[in-house]
């Protein structure tokens, strides 16, 4: 892009000089005799540089990077369905721009002890980059986790009462029993089913403007990530009687914490199953016929995953130097595995700790400030010849 701006300068520059109101003309060659010829030379390197450039989907991921600023016409990759729910729904943007946030931050806890671990681009309207370009398991997790995240904002935002158009689950009222009794319906239940369906409707609608792989395999992944969230929700009682004997109960259904979604959907990245397009195109079938076929619970992939070990741009890679491992461990965290044989260096810091701590009548506890030396262990960049390969 940055030629293509360099183009786009020189041309506006010949044509202020070669076109300018009162010009005089000049008998003398000059450059501007080429104008006709210049605009040509022009109109080839833009069309170039349109055919080479790579085209990097963009998404409504990037919502999140907006926060309170969320307007629909400056939202890069929206179809219109999508555009319109943005214009129709400020306010539920607003909380899916607030769940974004969040399902990154379980995406990164849940690999911050891998080569990948759910990196983030500044200021890059892709969020991710070009590593989800690729049908990867690493793909499949992304698309469950963030259609996840927005049926969670979105069934909180209803329970806290912020949004117009849903509140607590109508449907839970009266009277209803499960193994310990009778309970009545009360307080506020949430309302996952409204989560669930606005989050089809706004994030399948990308995918439903095209029929080939890539859209199927992210409809059924963003299909995994909106029922495990319904799979967590839980009974919370109230208990009435004398001395809280619990001979009437009141209760409502809640959402478990965020993090039991993030974990579920982490096995299931474990238990991805590779796949492929059956002969009519509108399925799957198993890559591997020795292996088990995908359920509607699983997650599933069509490419091997690239190492992460070097940068290489072309696979969005970020490579694993400088990333910090551990010295003791023998998982993905371990040097060995996360430094891919490169080795790693040690540096020694201090660190403030609380230490000596004591409770101090009533009601505080005292700690002194120790100051011990920590090693830290990270992993060394290639050698040059070794990353020039990879770019």
């Amino acid at each position: 892009m940055l030629g293509l701006n360099r183009i786009l300068s020189l041309r506006a520059a010949r044509i202020q000089r070669c076109g300018s109101p009162g010009s005089k003309l000049s008998s003398k060659p000059s450059s501007c005799q080429n104008a006709g010829a210049s605009s040509r030379i022009y109109c080839a390197c833009l069309l170039l540089l349109l055919l080479v450039t790579p085209r990097v989907d963009s998404s409504w991921w990037y919502i999140g990077a907006l926060g309170a600023r969320v307007i629909c016409d400056n939202i890069p990759g929206l179809v219109n369905k999508q555009r319109q729910l943005c214009q129709r729904h400020p306010d539920i943007m607003q909380a899916i721009g607030e769940g974004t946030k969040e399902w990154i931050r379980e995406c990164q806890h849940q690999f911050r002890h891998h080569r990948w671990n759910c990196s983030t681009l500044d200021r890059d309207h892709t969020v991710f980059g070009r590593v989800l370009l690729r049908s990867s398991r690493e793909a499949a997790f992304v698309y469950a986790i963030s259609s996840a995240g927005v049926v969670y904002a979105l069934t909180r935002a209803c329970s806290q009462g912020e949004l117009k158009t849903c509140n607590c689950d109508p449907h839970k009222r009266g009277r209803a029993r499960d193994d310990r009794g009778e309970f009545d319906w009360g307080g506020c239940s949430d309302n996952i089913n409204y989560g669930i369906k606005f989050a089809k409707a706004f994030i399948d609608a990308k995918e439903r403007t095209v029929r080939d792989a890539r859209a199927l395999m992210n409809l059924h992944n963003n299909r995994c990530g909106r029922t495990a969230v319904k799979r967590f929700m839980k009974l919370e009682c109230k208990c009435h009687g004398v001395s809280g004997s619990c001979t009437l109960r009141t209760c409502w259904m809640a959402m478990s914490d965020f993090r039991k979604t993030g974990d579920y959907l982490r096995k299931k990245y474990n238990g991805a199953v590779e796949v492929m397009m059956n002969q009519d195109g509108t399925g799957f079938t198993v890559a591997n016929k020795a292996f088990r076929k995908a359920t509607k619970n699983d997650l599933v992939y069509f490419e091997n995953s690239p190492d992460y070990c070097l940068q290489d741009k072309a696979a969005g890679s970020l490579g694993t130097a400088g990333r910090v491992c551990n010295k003791t461990s023998r998982g993905t965290d371990s040097c060995e595995v996360m430094c891919c044989g490169r080795g790693y260096d040690t540096t020694r810091v201090k660190q403030i700790t609380k230490c000596e701590c004591k409770f101090k009548w009533c009601c505080a506890v005292e700690c002194k400030d120790c100051e011990e030396a920590v090693d830290i262990h990270t992993c060394k960049a290639p050698k040059r010849a070794e990353w020039l390969d990879q770019t």
